[in-house]
């Protein structure tokens, strides 16, 4: 049994789809690792970067653009850094660092970017700087 199709009913679906497509386009630049040791880690691929924006390192981990050269550029390591190797993608964020302040602090260990070490749960922060 052959199954027929209405030309209608199709250019129907089509347009459906068509009117209801949003095109959208993330870019990402995206640099390279081209040396690390001792928390710093050098990167090249990054043009667009700022001074002190937060960059992003494979597993998460976020390091902050601080030496800005020509051709590369100087980061610190905002975390564990030994898994980090030459040739692994660094993306931008596009944010600069800032982190969390209020009472809540108070008395509190966190690491760089305000988030808790000592496993007493969240803080609330009253404003970010």
């Amino acid at each position: 049994m052959a199954t027929t199709f209405d030309p209608a009913s199709i250019a129907e679906a089509l347009r459906k789809n068509v009117e209801g497509f949003t095109p959208s386009v993330d870019r990402e630049e995206v640099g390279r690792v081209i040396e690390t040791g001792d928390g710093i880690a050098r990167v090249r691929g990054l043009p667009r970067a700022m001074a002190n924006e937060l960059l992003e390192f494979p597993g998460g981990v976020l390091g902050v653009a601080l030496n800005l050269d020509e051709d590369e550029i100087g980061c610190i390591v905002l975390g564990e850094s030994s898994h980090i190797e030459e040739g692994d993608p660094v993306k931008q964020t596009g944010k600069i660092l800032s982190v969390p302040v209020g009472d809540g602090f108070l008395g509190r260990v966190v690491d760089g970017l305000g988030r808790p070490l000592d496993g007493k749960g969240a803080i609330q922060a009253d404003d970010e700087r």
